[in-house]
């Protein structure tokens, strides 16, 4: 024998439990935000320009919940190769790419459209859920103010 006929109203009620504030606005279970700003130019004996790598995130994998680091272009370069190496699962986006002139080098518009670039590469390779929690390569990357290269020492399947 079937129900008796229930407004729905009534049906969407008793199956879903009222929200509350945090339920609604509170932070989710697990999120990864990745901002690339702030490039500075240095000029000195060999110019470069660096940018602000700001991470925020509540991933049990990474050592702080917020952190800030700086990092130029050679940094990015070095980082792509290395995960390139250290995984075949997970294929690596390209890096924006250089800039040919070096009149141009430091112009406002290019260095913004690189920033946007390594913004955007970075927030697909940090959403990538193996990197996420298994590459401490991404972690140090993105964490670590004393963040020097380290390859592995030969080509392999590491993050499985």
């Amino acid at each position: 024998m079937s129900k008796p006929f229930q407004p729905i109203s009534e049906v969407l009620k008793d199956k879903h439990k009222e929200q509350s504030f945090d339920d609604i606005y509170g932070e989710p279970e697990n999120f990864l935000e990745v901002e690339v700003r702030n490039p500075q130019t240095h000029y000195s004996k060999d110019p470069y320009t660096d940018y602000e790598i700001v991470c925020r995130t509540n991933i049990p994998a990474f050592k702080k919940r917020q952190s800030r680091v700086r990092r130029r272009y050679s940094d990015f370069v070095a980082f792509r190769k290395i995960l390139d190496l250290e995984t075949l699962r997970v294929v690596i986006p390209p890096l924006p790419g250089k800039i040919l002139l070096s009149l141009n080098r430091f112009n406002d518009v290019n260095i913004e459209n690189r920033r946007q670039g390594l913004e955007k590469f970075l927030r697909v390779v940090s959403g990538h859920p193996i990197l996420q929690t298994k590459s401490t390569t991404l972690r140090d990357f993105m964490q670590n103010d004393r963040w020097e290269p380290r390859y592995p020492l030969e080509p392999r399947e590491l993050l499985s």
